[in-house]
């Protein structure tokens, strides 16, 4: 449930899950397989080092591949892994800073990546046919509401403490 709940998770990579998907099957299948084992790894790293990361990582995973999404970006496949790894390395170890009780937290963390892998799988899998410029431009769009809601979160980061 935790990965349900957290927008600050579900939607980047929901939107790497559009992004792999508007480059075709190839990005989309290895989105789906990097994105959670790097997850995985990053929350197994997170369990166990001290942390220091806070909302600034994830707001930038907010506007980047937002962005990329808006522009329709023409990435090569190691781009995409590159993406992916980072992506979940990032956010699972955020994951794992967070969830710091020994046996909750790796139940935790693996069932967050099950719920990456699943989500990647639905999202890239809807988007990969897509063939109609209408249909490719409302998944573009809403790339562009994605990197918006990361420069309200990034400067919402920014705000002093009430």
């Amino acid at each position: 449930m935790h990965f349900a709940l957290t927008p600050e998770d579900l939607i980047p990579a929901l939107a790497l899950a559009l992004l792999a998907g508007l480059r075709g099957a190839s990005h989309g299948r290895r989105a789906l397989f990097v994105l959670p084992a790097a997850w995985l790894l990053g929350g197994v790293l997170g369990l166990t080092l001290p942390h220091s990361l806070s909302a600034p990582p994830t707001a930038i995973s907010f506007i980047f591949i937002g962005a990329l999404v808006a522009a329709d970006a023409h990435i090569s496949l190691s781009a995409t892994t590159a993406l992916a790894a980072t992506l979940g390395a990032t956010h699972g170890y955020l994951n794992g800073a967070a969830l710091t009780q020994p046996p909750l937290g790796a139940t935790a963390i693996l069932g967050i990546a099950t719920a990456v892998f699943t989500l990647v799988a639905l999202t890239a899998s809807t988007v990969v046919p897509l063939r109609a410029a209408w249909s490719r431009i409302i998944v573009r769009v809403a790339g562009s509401w994605i990197a918006a809601i990361g420069l309200l979160l990034f400067g919402w980061s920014f705000r002093p403490p009430s």
